[in-house]
């Protein structure tokens, strides 16, 4: 199963999501197997053909930044910095004892403050450059996600920030894995923060037709591997992992989720919006996955899924996950986990990457909110109701977007050698 190199263990879950925030409140939404999809509150959505969205109802950033430092930054930034404080407290590190060189932070966000920018739009026609927020330059590029947690926590070590979309998050954790791995770090900060419900980002993927328009029913849009799925729902929120060199872990006492054994990256060179519709490089990316964990397709016991819940996705995932795992495919407990949340764009893959890990930590499989109907073409063993009491040695978790991205992690049970 191992490879020999420096391994690398989750000692903390920070998450700020629609269904709850730090671990243990993102684990009760997953309990609750209830949809946070609604009517948008954040805009007015009529104009548009899709009007739901899953929105963070409470998320007040002055509960968890300094009042002056939460104002300097925007909601896309202070769900980021959130989450990362929320996995370090998880982990129990403390930064003052750290050797701040050897800790970094890697991120991912397919729009970083984009939203933030549109706000400003306004202000710039009516009152031209001097009523712009002078914090609009340093926040609307994704790179402030992991700039602004090393400022937060005067970490030094490698960093840095993704945009490959729906697939940002799932690369950030898996590179920060191999930044451990290779000795350039020994604690990595990593995942994705994504804040995109502003109107003009809203209807740019509104009007290319990608989102659900069960206005009438928000809380079943989203319904991965549904026959009756017309699409994804937008959603915010953030996820980061602290990822740790596993010796200097177990030295230290600390808990340990999961370990982080492998990862897979292609592209499928093929469409902007349609994934590649043999799902080969989709395949590919799990291969490499376990190929980078020295793990064989029938170790794996779970898959969080994609599962975007439009009509090519879902198809396509479930054809690549059977060329990779053949007639084990079918033995695979699989979920996918958007319809509680919707699809929070970058920061998805971090949120299910926190998922895997906790559900590994308490033995249970979440199930896939909304899945009525299954798809005949999605046949595996979509996981529907109540979830599963499980405890899977190795799961493997992927994220796909737009640009034909793929991105794959696989996680080991903690205590299997």
């Amino acid at each position: 199963m191992q490879n020999g190199s420096r391994r690398v263990v989750i000692t903390g879950v920070g998450a700020v999501t629609p269904i709850g925030t730090g671990a243990d409140g993102l684990w009760s939404g997953l309990t609750a197997r209830r949809s946070a999809v609604r009517e948008i509150t954040r805009f007015d959505p009529t104009r548009f053909r899709s009007r739901i969205a899953a929105e963070i109802p409470d998320f007040r950033p002055q509960d968890h930044l300094d009042a002056k430092r939460a104002k300097r930054l925007d909601r896309f930034s202070q769900l980021a910095v959130t989450s990362a404080r929320l996995a370090v407290a998880d982990a129990r590190v403390d930064p003052a004892t750290e050797d701040r060189d050897r800790v970094g932070a890697m991120m991912g966000s397919a729009l970083g403050g984009v939203a933030f920018a549109e706000s400003q739009v306004e202000r710039f026609r009516a009152e031209g450059p001097r009523g712009l927020d002078p914090a609009l330059a340093l926040a609307v590029f994704p790179g402030a996600a992991s700039c602004n947690i090393a400022i937060e926590f005067g970490f030094t070590g490698p960093n840095s920030t993704n945009a490959m979309s729906c697939a940002s998050g799932t690369i950030a954790v898996g590179e920060a894995l191999h930044a451990i791995r290779d000795g350039r770090a020994d604690v990595m900060l990593a995942g994705g923060s994504e804040a995109p419900l502003a109107p003009m980002t809203y209807a740019a993927f509104s009007v290319i037709r990608a989102m659900s328009t069960r206005n009438d029913d928000p809380a079943h849009a989203s319904r991965p591997f549904d026959e009756d799925r017309d699409g994804f729902v937008m959603g915010e929120g953030a996820a980061v992992l602290v990822l740790e060199e596993r010796q200097r872990a177990l030295a230290r006492g600390a808990r340990i989720y999961a370990e982080l054994v492998g990862y897979g990256f292609t592209n499928d060179a093929y469409h902007m919006t349609a994934p590649r519709p043999d799902g080969r490089q989709a395949a590919r990316a799990m291969q490499l996955a376990l190929g980078d964990a020295h793990s064989d397709p029938g170790d794996v016991g779970y898959i969080n899924a994609h599962g975007s819940s439009t009509p090519l996705n879902d198809t396509t995932e479930t054809l690549a996950i059977k060329q990779v795992f053949g007639d084990h495919a079918y033995r695979l407990s699989v979920s996918g986990t958007k319809g509680y949340y919707g699809h929070a764009l970058g920061a998805s893959g971090a949120i299910e990457a926190a998922i895997c890990a906790l559900a590994m930590e308490r033995r249970w499989l979440p199930p896939t909110v909304n899945l009525e109907r299954p798809d005949p073409a999605c046949d595996l063993d979509c996981l529907r109701g109540e979830g599963r009491a499980a405890a899977p040695d190795v799961v493997l978790t992927n994220s796909f977007g737009f640009g034909g991205i793929n991105a794959t992690v696989v996680l080991l049970r903690h205590g299997v050698s």
